[in-house]
């Protein structure tokens, strides 16, 4: 990857398209490359829809290559959900696709000066863009359809649903699976309303005649992808639970830990959810067949295959299997233990494209204000059709639970900086909790995995019913996932480079042996607290302060069943997460 595509949609003439070296930003993948980007050339406090925000898509480090795993990619831009830095990160071919053009990052800036809508095509003659105006308010299904009969079956594609073109908060960006379906999501953050302000549609992706990308020493690089890959099928969570039973394999497990948020953040435990575990999930899916049913990967090279496919009674397709943090929020959050109807919102987020934790989070907020029952599934689905039709309701809703609590008088809506908590109550597993407070992104579980050692018993054991040890848990993770988020790599190897240090080594051994370098532990360590500061110093000139790393006060105040806990981490300890 050895070039930056830079697109300014604002240009006086239409949209303008510049190929530069990577200069400054060489080196850098992922999450590494998109928050620097940011960092350095967009205004703390600008307007994120405005001309001074970019969206900068980036694949990983290791993208494009033959390392295992590595088919991840990261959207950055301003939040227009939290006001501050964003990373979302998503699975699906583009990011494989896009290194093996030999792009590094593709940054959008400006902003049109109409409401022309823009299709971008890239293969390796070149980029073009295009007027698309046929394509507006299209939902990705069909989007993809289109280009599909325009541009072939060996495409990938990049595209925003109505939400995106709504600008709304919640909005994602969808990048098409192995199967050409938009069914992977950068969901978090709003960055399809970034998108959608800079009116590019969808991004074409044609990488026909390209060549993987070839490490700089095969010999080192094959015999590491090796060690790494038995590593990885050797490891209880990543070579047998996470295959058999998908993530949601979790439900179970959280549930009798205590810490499954229920019905709007009310309680620790779920009375459905063994109707919706990983387990009955995998039956039903298994019992109905089909086609990568119950064990699927959502990018060529991924051996920990965790993904599925969710056919109906009548074996028609509906969704990839949707995930513990979906079924969580469009589940056990609204009381609903249907795993058809969790099915049929996912599919409807990823059409209309939305951030399915957010939706949840929101549909629960709203529940709670009256616009529907707990447990209502049909109601569910007419509120998230709302949002795709573009009503009044609808536009709030897909603003977020943030706004959604503000607009209804909602008091115990459960955000952080804007951005709604995923599947973990934080009063039971503190470890998430800390993360949650103090990440830069925002509530986001993915950003200091906590659950490893709160519930999982994965890289040592910490109670995650006290306060003590969770500081510095959540810390050394926030810094490891930010590195592991810059080398395209799935965060789902963390399982197994804590718990095996043989596997830990040959993923440094992988890198090395690519880019020809000599990372050690320290280096990784390193780069991921460059990162972190980075974004923080973005964050505090956008005017996030400690004051912002908090969880919401009911957390505090309101004991949690089964086990009565509050969360307990001190203000004073939060503001310790930092200290590197």
């Amino acid at each position: 990857m050895d070039k930056i595509l830079r697109i300014n949609m604002g240009s006086a003439k239409g949209p303008e398209l510049k190929t530069e070296p990577l200069g400054a930003y060489a080196g850098l993948g992922g999450r590494a490359m998109t928050s620097t980007v940011v960092a350095k050339e967009v205004p703390p406090t600008c307007h994120a829809l405005s001309a001074e925000n970019k969206l900068v898509i980036a694949p990983g480090l290791l993208s494009g290559s033959a390392a295992a795993m590595s088919g991840r990619i990261s959207v950055g831009c301003k939040s227009p959900l939290t006001g501050g830095i964003k990373e979302a990160n998503s699975g699906g071919q583009p990011s494989q696709m896009l290194a093996r053009l030999g792009y590094a990052a593709i940054i959008l800036e400006g902003k049109p000066k109409d409401d022309t809508l823009y299709k971008v095509l890239i293969n390796k003659d070149g980029v073009t863009i295009s007027p698309a105006n046929e394509l507006k308010m299209l939902g990705n299904y069909d989007l993809v359809e289109k280009m599909k009969a325009q541009h072939g079956e060996k495409i990938g594609c990049i595209s925003i649903g109505p939400a995106g073109e709504m600008k709304l908060s919640a909005a994602s960006v969808a990048f098409t699976d192995m199967e050409l379906r938009p069914t992977r999501h950068a969901g978090r953050g709003g960055v399809g309303a970034v998108m959608g302000a800079k009116g590019v549609k969808v991004i074409v992706i044609d990488d026909a005649g390209t060549q993987m990308r070839s490490p700089k020493d095969p010999d080192k690089f094959k015999a590491a992808n090796k060690e790494f890959t038995a590593g990885l099928r050797k490891h209880p969570v990543t070579g047998q639970g996470l295959p058999a039973f998908g993530t949601n394999v979790l439900t179970n497990v959280i549930n009798e830990a205590g810490g499954y948020p229920t019905r709007n953040f009310k309680e620790g435990q779920f009375e459905g959810a063994a109707k919706i575990s990983g387990e009955a999930q995998a039956k039903l899916e298994n019992e109905r067949g089909g086609e990568g049913s119950a064990t699927h990967g959502c990018h060529r090279g991924c051996v920990i295959r965790c993904s599925g496919t969710f056919y109906d009674k009548n074996g028609r397709f509906v969704t990839k299997q949707p995930e513990y943090e979906t079924v969580w929020a469009h589940g056990g959050n609204c009381g609903i233990d249907d795993l058809d109807a969790i099915a049929q919102l996912d599919r409807m987020d990823d059409d209309f494209g939305l951030d399915t934790i957010e939706m949840g989070a929101t549909i629960a907020v709203a529940m709670e204000a009256g616009l529907a029952k707990f447990g209502d599934a049909q109601a569910a689905i007419r509120l998230i059709k709302e949002i795709g039709q573009g009503t009044p309701l609808g536009r709030i809703l897909g603003s977020g639970a943030a706004v959604t609590g503000k607009v209804f008088g909602i008091e115990r809506v459960p955000v952080v900086k804007g951005q709604s908590m995923p599947a973990y109550d934080p009063r039971a597993v503190k470890g998430i909790g800390v993360t949650y407070a103090t990440t830069t992104m925002g509530a986001d579980h993915t950003a200091g995995y906590a659950v490893t050692a709160n519930v999982l018993g994965v890289g040592g054991t910490v109670n995650p019913l006290k306060p003590q040890g969770q500081v510095e848990l959540s810390r050394n993770l926030q810094v490891a996932t930010t590195a592991i988020d810059s080398t395209g790599m799935c965060l789902f190897i963390a399982f197994a480079i804590l718990d095996q240090p043989e596997t830990f080594q040959a993923l440094l051994d992988l890198i090395n042996g690519f880019t020809g370098l000599s990372l050690t532990a320290d280096d990784v360590s390193n780069l991921g607290k460059s990162i972190l500061k980075l974004e923080r110093d973005f964050n505090r000139a956008a005017g996030l302060t400690k004051i912002h790393d908090r969880l919401p006060n009911y957390f505090k105040t309101e004991p949690l069943t089964p086990h009565k806990v509050t969360f307990d981490v001190s203000d004073e300890e939060l503001d310790q997460v930092f200290n590197f």
